[in-house]
């Protein structure tokens, strides 16, 4: 389908109620797509089967994960390079890799199969920046990205509750259980595509409140970088912590309920996240009525030391029996999720808009990105080969401990080395 020019104009001459419902339906509809091609087969548990020493899941998952992070990489600069009239192309040409490749995972036996969940991460890890390139820079960029943030909390547990219910009710294999999930999804992603397509080019007005958005070559990078190294050392460390304890949250989900004793049914994996979304949606999106682009900035740094504070008091009180296991669970995802949702729709655009600096929002999020999801696969290793008597929940809470200090230390800092960067840069 191509893109309606009529509808562009309309929407660039539209009341801002119209251009956020159709904005962040395009790009819910993509993600939300996006996760059906990436995560259902975490839906399975493929017992008695192993690769290299190594159970067959945790196999699974480090491959897509090491596809995932080598194209965040590659990302560093195609993302950043991308031009605006390629973006549609490119969604379009990046999920038909993954899609394939699920075609692969299905046809091809175990255990050679485990190759396509490489194959799948390597164009799925480019996915966020194009989408969400149709939305930054604009004074409505918050609750644009909010809404599409708000599909990284609630797919992953529709997705894989689709694949579990495939796999109990229809007897599909969990081989074949990836490719049908997603085939499930093509017809919201192609709609999602098209109305990606339609959205108009930010305004004036846009460009004025929070600088223009241009793509960034090498030299441009490598500006950036000198002026806010130590900065982006900071934020990037916490943003690996937060990346790492969502991997672990999200990837063995049904471990950890099982292990907590309520997975009596697939769907307790998507009710537990609408409460997440819908908080962090509502925190997020208020902040388009920060104007200041300083305030906003440095509200988001306080906020992610503020949930840092908040998964040791938590974990705490879980630990002591002195909080459920249910909502100890929602908890977790609420403090890590609204501080790694920051990341993506305020702090780096913000940043950009604070310090009147032209680029765009692609090269900070893959470098964040990039490492993110090393150590993600890191992490992973380690559970394997340096843990012996492994159970999921004490791993988890181990983790949380740790990324709560973590957070909490190097939020701190990172507000310390703004504040003092804002006077040197006089802005």
């Amino acid at each position: 389908m191509y893109p309606s020019k009529n509808l562009t104009s309309f929407l660039s001459k539209s009341k801002p109620i119209i251009f956020i419902l159709f904005c962040s339906s395009a790009a819910f509809l993509t993600y939300c797509s996006m996760y059906a091609f990436r995560k259902p087969f975490t839906a399975g548990t493929y017992k008695g089967i192993s690769l290299w020493g190594i159970d067959y899941k945790v196999a699974l998952i480090i491959l897509q994960l090491i596809g995932y992070a080598l194209s965040k990489f590659i990302g560093i600069k195609m993302i950043s390079e991308l031009e605006p009239h390629k973006r549609v192309t490119t969604l379009y040409i990046l999920m038909g890799i993954a899609f394939s490749s699920l075609v692969g995972f299905g046809m091809i036996p175990y255990p050679y199969n485990a190759v396509c969940m490489l194959l799948n991460g390597l164009p799925l890890g480019l996915i966020w920046g194009v989408v969400f390139s149709f939305l930054e820079g604009r004074k409505l960029t918050e609750i644009l990205g909010a809404c599409m943030a708000s599909s990284f909390m609630i797919a992953s547990g529709i997705v894989k509750s689709i694949g579990l219910f495939l796999i109990q009710q229809f007897s599909v294999s969990e081989q074949w259980m990836p490719f049908y999930t997603a085939l499930v999804f093509i017809p919201l992603l192609v709609l999602g595509i098209w109305m990606l397509g339609c959205i108009p080019d930010p305004s004036e007005d846009d460009m004025a409140l929070r600088t223009e958005r241009i793509p960034m070559n090498a030299s441009d990078r490598k500006k950036f970088l000198s002026i806010f190294w130590p900065g982006i050392i900071l934020i990037v460390s916490i943003y690996l912590g937060l990346t790492v304890f969502r991997d672990l949250r999200d990837n063995f989900a049904v471990e950890l309920w099982t292990e907590l004793g309520y997975l009596s049914t697939p769907w307790i994996l998507v009710f537990a996240e609408i409460p997440i979304a819908v908080i962090v949606l509502v925190i997020i999106g208020n902040m388009i009525f920060v104007n200041s682009n300083k305030n906003a900035f440095y509200i988001s740094i306080i906020l992610c030391i503020a949930a840092g504070v908040c998964f040791l008091i938590c974990t705490y009180l879980f630990n002591s029996k002195y909080m459920s296991p249910i909502y100890w669970m929602i908890f977790m995802g609420l403090f890590m999720y609204l501080p790694y949702l920051l990341f993506h729709t305020i702090l780096f655009e913000r940043w950009l808009a604070f310090f009147r600096y032209k680029g765009n929002l692609g090269y900070l999020m893959y470098m964040s990105d990039s490492v993110g999801y090393f150590g993600s696969v890191f992490v992973l290793l380690y559970k394997n080969f340096g843990t012996k008597g492994f159970t999921w929940l004490p791993f988890f809470t181990s983790t949380a401990y740790l990324i709560g200090i973590g957070i909490t230390v190097l939020g701190t800092a990172s507000f310390l080395y703004f504040k003092r960067k804002e006077t040197i840069y006089q802005v």
